[in-house]
């Protein structure tokens, strides 16, 4: 079973990649993509589920864990990566009602413009009008292409190129 969810798991994330070829996409997706998970993990930590789990504890243990059971250092990163996230967000939970919600929709707002001007860039739609789960791709795809960059998991990055082909767009 771990098998197949990896090799699944490295499909989507190769059809992610294949969308997002341009490095000035990929580049605006640095800025947006933690931008609109903060604003996210906002709304979710208000959510509780009993004692000091909320809702954007589960999903964010979902996440880091499909992550680590699929490429373990990408999961490893993400947890470092969301931990100041997480605490950012948690911090604005504690403002004001109309300051928390003024920052939640500046931020969902501005990350999203911040991903649609990277995919002008692209020349290409995002991916998740195409398929719904590549929204939970991006945390992945970000982390694995900062591995590739400093010259980890190359053979990693070599079977996503591979993959990414059937993906190739305009």
């Amino acid at each position: 079973m771990t098998r197949v969810f990896r090799e699944w798991f490295l499909d989507q994330l190769a059809m992610y990649a294949a969308y997002h070829k341009n490095r000035r996409n990929q580049l605006t997706h640095y800025v947006g993509v933690p931008i609109i998970i903060f604003s996210i993990l906002i709304v979710l930590i208000q959510i509780p589920l009993g004692g000091p789990v909320s809702m954007a504890g589960v999903l964010l243990g979902i996440l880091i864990l499909s992550y680590i059971v699929a490429v373990p250092l990408v999961g490893a990163l993400s947890l470092v990566a969301f931990i100041p996230i997480y605490v950012l967000a948690a911090e604005v939970v504690e403002m004001e009602s109309g300051a928390r919600w003024i920052v939640t929709v500046a931020c969902f707002v501005v990350g999203w413009v911040i991903q649609f001007v990277g995919h002008i860039f692209e020349g290409r739609k995002p991916a998740f009008l195409s398929n719904v789960l590549q929204l939970f791709m991006a945390p992945a795809f970000l982390i694995a292409e900062l591995m590739f960059a400093v010259g980890l998991q190359r053979s990693l990055a070599g079977l996503l190129r591979l993959r990414a082909q059937k993906y190739a767009g305009p």
